[in-house]
């Protein structure tokens, strides 16, 4: 068996209809792609809605929110650290600008140097993390002043000046 190919043991099935397959396939395809769509449209909004409640939370103080809703926009101060893409996407969307991967390892050096430390090359992981909040929907790759930089997305885009205009052509 050793030198026989995965294909040979694999092969489709003949006796079935392949256009009724094909349906289904371009059926779940079809859900899948509206399923994605709406996750991130999801995902925006609960980033905006976040971002509000933190925002009030700064103008009249961590009173006004209970313990639940602090917990859900991250500002339980529970004594341990959040985890690090958790971190990345507070720091993201709480700082209200783009910011590059460097930006943010260097507010982590500042404030949060323990999660930094468990990461062989923080910058990439960093980075990694804010290319998947690219694909969740809930940030956006730009480029300021000739840079690569990631900045939260909110379901009405702030206003974005000439330097820093979306790029959806941004490798990940």
């Amino acid at each position: 068996m050793e030198g026989q190919g995965l294909s040979s043991s694999f092969r489709p099935v003949e006796r079935y209809d392949i256009g009724h397959v094909q349906e289904v396939v371009r059926q779940a395809h079809e859900e899948l792609r509206l399923l994605l769509q709406q996750r991130s449209e999801i995902m925006k909004r609960i980033g905006t809605v976040k971002q509000t409640i933190s925002g009030l939370a700064n103008l009249f103080g961590e009173s006004v929110l209970n313990e639940e809703l602090m917990e859900l926009v991250d500002r339980k101060t529970s004594g341990r650290q959040p985890g690090f893409t958790k971190a990345c996407r507070m720091i993201l969307m709480e700082s209200g600008r783009a910011m590059s991967s460097r930006d943010i390892c260097d507010y982590f050096h500042e404030k949060m140097p323990s999660l930094l430390a468990r990461h062989k090359d923080p910058t990439a992981s960093v980075t990694t993390v804010l290319n998947r909040l690219v694909e969740y929907g809930e940030a956006e790759a730009v480029m300021v002043n000739g840079r690569r930089a990631w900045r939260w997305v909110a379901d009405n885009p702030s206003n974005s000046g000439p330097q820093d205009r979306p790029r959806s052509n941004v490798a990940s």
